[in-house]
């Protein structure tokens, strides 16, 4: 696409979007850790990964036979 563009025409889009990027709200990435953190601490109990699955919800737990290779 850029290569049927002239110099100008390149230089124009990327004006426009410099434009847009100025006027994106900013945070500190500190605060944005913060918020980041709280939401992972606030998800850990729900979290299988953390507490676990139950027995009776596993559908992987238990005998149910396997395959034999010989």
């Amino acid at each position: 696409m850029a290569r049927d563009m002239s110099d100008k025409e390149i230089l124009k889009m990327e004006l426009e979007q410099l434009k847009k990027e100025v006027s994106t709200p900013r945070t500190p990435v500190s605060a944005n850790c913060a918020e980041t953190i709280a939401f992972v601490e606030g998800q850990m109990p729900n979290d299988p990964l953390i507490k676990g699955v139950p027995d009776d919800k596993n559908p992987y737990k238990g005998d149910k036979g396997g395959c034999v290779v010989t």
